[in-house]
């Protein structure tokens, strides 16, 4: 770890449970370098101006993508007010520095405890997994435009950012209505409702929430290696493991990209082939798209030799488009995958959108 101290200049942006800032660090001659932190407010309270910063910039100083930035530790010289005792004792980023405890919706001390106590079917609902995190503003830009009332949950697990409050998507669908719920599960924290498990954050999803859809990524921050499976979205399998065990309907949205320029991602991301076609040993719905160009017909034979050769019983589903496009520009959060948007990479949010109106056509009456 790669510890910085600095000074805090100015706020840049914030969004609920994070504040951006300029921070200048720590040199003998006050004139160091002005670099991004990120603090969390829950964790380490509201930095100002003026204010000695604390800076864990490991992730800076290497220049990674999405977390790219540094990350505020502490306020050494105006540590926050301890929180107020509250219920709960699940400890989420366990035995690190940073550790914190929440009230999960399943633990004994919830208000929610009785009525999943036995919970143990998710009704049908539809719950949609994908790879990346930015697949989200797109699948339920679908499902939207299917179901504009649909109530959607969203299920963040934890193969990316653990902190909730890392993702500006999030903060920006739920301010806009489109999202109506978010649970963090398993060393994920801050959503609206802690789990314990991916289970129980989709059991909560269905009967605490009362989501029609639930959409399961992980949070911002794909890991991967270029190996076959040394990636962090091989857990979709898992999450759509869960959901049949429960008796809820799979669908698994595809990773595709007709921009990528690497191979291993045109058309078809290996990483959705290894997770479906390897990893999965559930029943899923896998949409694709009806009609289409060049692009589109290749996914479809790709998808076609994904479910032939599948370790699981994959339905391939052919979603029309009609409006699609349309449901995405409306979107009140910037789409962005891997740095490109909606008009470089169109097909990558296309092909998320489907899956949300696949989706949607499935919800039942309740």
């Amino acid at each position: 770890m790669q510890w910085r101290e600095g000074v805090v200049v100015e706020e840049m942006r914030e969004w609920p449970g994070a504040v951006e800032y300029a921070v200048r660090l720590a040199s003998p001659d006050s004139t160091g370098e002005e670099v991004r932190a990120l603090a969390y407010t829950g964790m380490v309270g509201r930095p100002e101006p003026g204010d000695r910063v604390v800076l864990n910039a490991s992730a800076l100083l290497k220049g990674l993508g999405t977390g790219g930035l540094a990350f505020v530790v502490a306020l050494p010289d105006r540590l926050p007010e301890d929180a107020p005792d509250s219920p709960g004792h699940i400890v989420k980023a366990r035995y690190t520095p940073q550790q914190q405890m929440f009230l999960a919706v399943d633990e004994q001390d919830s208000i929610h405890h009785d009525v999943l106590l036995d919970a143990d079917s998710l009704e049908a609902m539809p719950v949609v997994v994908a790879d990346l995190h930015s697949a989200l503003p797109a699948i339920i830009a679908g499902v939207r435009l299917a179901r504009p009332d649909a109530r959607v949950a969203y299920v963040m697990t934890d193969g990316g950012a653990l902190p909730l409050a890392f993702s500006r998507a999030v903060a920006g669908l739920k301010e806009a209505g489109w999202l109506q719920a978010t649970l963090t599960v398993g060393q994920a924290f801050g959503g609206d409702h802690e789990a314990v498990s991916v289970h129980s954050g989709l059991l909560a999803a269905r009967h605490v929430v009362g989501a029609d859809v639930t959409v399961v990524i992980q949070g911002p921050g794909n890991v991967g290696t270029g190996t076959r499976w040394g990636y962090s979205g091989v857990a979709a399998a898992e999450a759509l493991h869960a959901t049949h065990v429960l008796g809820g309907t799979s669908i698994a949205a595809l990773r595709v990209s007709g921009a990528d320029p690497r191979p291993r991602h045109r058309g078809i991301s290996h990483h959705s082939t290894t997770a479906y076609g390897r990893a999965l040993l559930s029943p899923a719905i896998v949409p694709v798209l009806e009609g289409g160009g060049e692009l589109a017909a290749l996914v479809r034979r790709q998808a076609a030799d994904l479910a032939e050769h599948s370790r699981a019983d994959l339905d391939v589903v052919e979603v029309g488009t009609k409006g699609v496009l349309d449901a995405l520009r409306q979107s009140p959060v910037k789409l962005s995958t891997m740095g490109r948007g909606l008009d470089e990479d169109v097909a990558a949010f296309v092909v998320s959108a489907v899956a949300g109106v696949c989706a949607a056509e499935r919800v039942s009456g309740r």
